[in-house]
């Protein structure tokens, strides 16, 4: 009896396997899958619209930051050359 059942099993899983293949196989599956990738394909599109705007925007904060720098460093050399000169007249 044991043997009947896992036969029927094996029997109803290659039917049911055949008939998914059909079924996936389809024009109207193919038509569900085109439409999927086709907004894929678009969510894409508007997530690398995204990533582009947030990489834009780093790199004018790091131009900023290193301006910001460059700008501190020009001040803090103009300070040691105004102290080295006061300790020349002193």
């Amino acid at each position: 009896m044991k043997a009947w059942g896992k036969i029927a099993l094996f029997v109803g899983g290659t039917l049911f396997g055949s008939a998914g293949f059909k079924l996936l196989g389809s024009d109207d599956a193919k038509k569900v899958y085109t439409h999927v990738t086709a907004a894929t394909l678009r969510c894409r599109d508007c997530v690398m619209k995204q990533v582009d705007t947030v990489n834009e925007n780093c790199a004018d904060i790091l131009a900023d930051a290193k301006a910001i720098n460059e700008s501190r460093a020009a001040k803090k050399e103009a300070e040691e050359i105004a102290d080295t000169a006061a300790d020349a007249e002193a």
